[in-house]
């Protein structure tokens, strides 16, 4: 069979600068299981084409016409580029299949569209969808665990297709993605990966796969995709510190912060650890993840300062990831620790979402449950700068207000004088120059979206009640993020299934 695999990263680009961005950076977000589907049929003797798309470019022109079946893996904010393809799969008679976040998050409303549906995936199941063994209309659960993972070895030509330029000369940036675990052995109720079983890659592997970058491609910078990595710490370190210390690969992760102590920043350091990315999420909740007990307010961000102060000389950048809008923020007390942290810590580069209702998360369950989710606000505004939900402690306006006055503070000239001067090396003062700028655009939209919620009472309405349709706004904004894809998706296509199950 003609099989293709494509993973969607994006929305179309809006603009040339926009276009630029994802081309450098967005290109390098592939994900592995894509890889891995690509590789799985590859082995039953499969014709297979893999792509993936960035926003820039036509969708349609990266595979070929005429496939048998297609694998689609999305996030939820571009399930509707995915919604688009497989209207034209349905054209062309060819077999459409969707996996990866979104159809994890939300398989009903995916059953819309596409013929058949991965929650979980593995080897075995990948050969029943090839083996016409799920009917149209299944929703496919498997769950194998880690073991059988081909190596980078046998998925890099998928590698080079996504994140190198042309296939055969790296970038600007250029990431190879590895996994040396799956799953979080923390339960936040907002994360999908909150019931996920925990499980490490064998040493062996880890080892491999670190041994195939160290040789082939020296110098590029391995991303690992594990949603918390490091929880069996010396077994990860170990396959890193199995290469001499001159062909450890730069690496970067996201990890929490009760990973990050002692002895283990050292051993970061001496591996080639050059970025991680701790989640600190809430000044009142979520402190088990951060290492502060059961501490918040005050207390928790003194023991939080003191946690990144000692990662500070072992990490050149270091990122924090906080969450404004969650149920346990209220007032503008929130807004005023995190000034205070970025004051105390500009080494340290802060990253504030907003909070999304994912589906089959504990947290959406609740904002269903309440009816707190804005069921008619289509999939492709499940990320920031947008609200999909109604807060428990602010109104839309206040909402906006407090993230904008909390983003100006990230981005001002006062804020980035501090950074470069704490910052390890010109390159990392480069970096932050670059995320302040755009933050500066991101605040437009911020401030648009706060400006049409001043001026326009039914839109204030449909965000603090729920009230009413879809505003017009929406609607005129969801036609330009789609562009030339939107005329394949009708208005009921757009309001989406909500439920989980």
């Amino acid at each position: 069979m003609r099989i293709g695999v494509l993973e969607i990263l994006s929305l179309p680009s809006q603009n040339i600068a926009n276009s630029a961005y994802n081309s450098i950076f967005v290109k390098q977000y592939a994900s592995i299981m894509p890889q891995v589907v690509a590789v799985w049929c590859r082995r039953r003797g499969h014709e297979v084409y893999y792509a993936s798309y960035h926003g820039t470019g036509s969708v349609f022109s990266r595979l070929p016409a005429d496939l048998d079946i297609l694998f689609v893996s999305c996030h939820t904010q571009a399930s509707p580029l995915a919604y688009a393809i497989s209207r034209l799969c349905r054209r062309r008679g060819i077999t459409s299949v969707i996996g990866g976040p979104h159809a994890r998050a939300f398989p009903v409303d995916c059953l819309r569209f596409f013929d058949v549906v991965v929650k979980s995936c593995d080897e075995v199941a990948i050969s029943g969808i090839l083996d016409n063994d799920y009917p149209p209309g299944s929703i496919v659960t498997a769950d194998s665990g880690l073991s059988g993972l081909p190596s980078l070895e046998e998925r890099i030509q998928e590698v080079r297709a996504s994140s190198f330029y042309r296939l055969r000369r790296r970038g600007l940036v250029t990431i190879i993605p590895l996994l040396a675990s799956m799953g979080c052995p923390y339960s936040c109720d907002f994360c999908v990966d909150w019931s996920t079983r925990y499980q490490h890659v064998s040493q062996d592997q880890l080892q491999a796969d670190l041994e195939y970058v160290s040789r082939n491609y020296p110098g590029c910078l391995v991303a690992f995709h594990d949603p918390n990595f490091g929880v069996r710490f010396n077994e990860s370190l170990a396959a890193m510190e199995s290469l001499p210390s001159g062909r450890r690969p730069p690496y970067m992760m996201e990890s929490s912060l009760t990973v990050l102590h002692g002895d283990r920043l050292r051993r970061l350091k001496d591996t080639n650890c050059v970025y991680v990315a701790p989640g600190v999420e809430s000044w009142s909740d979520y402190s088990n993840k951060a290492g502060a007990g059961r501490s918040s307010g005050d207390a928790k961000l003194a023991r939080v300062l003191e946690q990144f102060d000692r990662i500070k000389g072992n990490i050149p950048y270091i990122q924090a990831n906080f969450i404004f809008g969650l149920d346990s923020d209220s007032g503008y007390g929130p807004v005023e620790l995190t000034k205070e942290f970025m004051t105390r810590a500009p080494h340290v580069w802060p990253v504030v979402n907003v909070p999304v209702p994912f589906g089959g998360t504990p947290m959406q369950r609740r904002l269903m449950e309440n009816d707190r989710v804005l069921s008619q606000m289509p999939f492709a505004f499940y990320y920031s700068p947008f609200l999909v939900m109604r807060l428990a402690n602010y109104s839309a306006v206040e909402f906006y207000e407090n993230i904008i006055d909390l983003l100006e503070f990230t981005s001002s000239a006062e804020m980035l004088r501090r950074r470069v001067a704490a910052a390890p090396s010109g390159r990392v003062a480069g970096i932050n120059a670059l995320r302040s700028a755009a933050i500066r655009g991101t605040l437009v939209k911020f401030r648009r979206i706060l400006k049409g919620l001043k001026e326009d009472r039914a839109l204030r309405d449909f965000h603090d009640y729920g009230k009413g349709r879809l505003p017009q706004v929406y609607e005129e904004l969801y036609d330009r993020m789609l562009g030339p894809y939107a005329r394949l998706l009708s208005p009921a296509d757009r309001t989406p299934e909500c439920d989980a199950e």
